[in-house]
């Protein structure tokens, strides 16, 4: 994602096998839910957050490429996902970016958002603006620009693509941004990497724990809006 713009749905992944791209590298190189605890989760003590959490992002053996738990012990407890009080002037479903704080809303509506922690873009390449989805995709293609291919020989190979999978670095789910008709290249997508929930370390895509990328996925139509606040 050069100029700005993201020049890549390439995102990274950590502890990838010697002789391998990982999702770390890639992002170096272009860059049931615990709204049952109650708005806020006031009053619940951590070990019961801890253990909620602990099912909320344990293992999907159901997927086509099965999902292992989330190191949540990686994770700082502020970005399990929950719901949360939130006033918007935004229509129920919307999805609202809020890079600063490292965090991805769904307006749920009554002044309630589900609130999930996120990656977001590191200096020089964040954005704000209102989006769309235009597209969506499950266990995508991701294909490296050229762009990164010059900074980076290595992605060469994946030049006609790789395909979905666990090493993928869009990972199981992907919302495609759209402005005017045009995709913009920037994604919110699925991370399996823990450690970087709560960091700018994208090219100006946002990334959210494999988990809740899934739970947001299914509850996101095509066409749905996105705003991006500035950070």
């Amino acid at each position: 994602m050069d100029g700005g713009r993201a020049d890549a749905d390439g995102i990274a992944r950590p502890g990838a096998r010697s002789g391998r791209l990982s999702r770390r590298s890639f992002l170096a190189g272009s860059a049931v839910g615990l709204g049952t605890l109650g708005l806020g989760a006031c009053a619940t003590s951590d070990g019961l957050l801890l253990a909620e959490a602990a099912q909320i992002y344990g293992p999907m053996p159901d997927e086509r490429f099965p999902i292992p738990a989330a190191d949540i012990s990686k994770v700082n407890p502020k970005y399990y996902r929950r719901t949360v009080r939130y006033e918007s002037k935004e229509a129920p479903g919307t999805i609202v970016v809020d890079p600063s704080n490292y965090y991805v809303y769904r307006i749920e509506g009554d002044g309630a958002a589900t609130r999930y922690g996120a990656n977001v873009g590191r200096d020089g390449f964040l954005w704000s603006g209102d989006a769309y989805v235009g597209r969506k995709s499950e266990w995508a293609t991701w294909t490296p620009p050229k762009e990164m291919i010059r900074r980076q020989p290595e992605a060469a190979k994946y030049a006609k693509g790789m395909p979905g999978g666990l090493d993928n670095p869009l990972g199981a789910r992907t919302l495609h941004l759209y402005q005017n008709g045009a995709y913009t290249l920037y994604t919110i997508y699925a991370s399996s990497d823990p450690e970087s929930i709560g960091s700018g370390i994208t090219s100006g895509c946002v990334g959210l724990l494999s988990q809740d990328m899934i739970h947001l996925y299914a509850r996101t139509p095509v066409k749905t809006k996105v705003v991006v606040l500035p950070a």
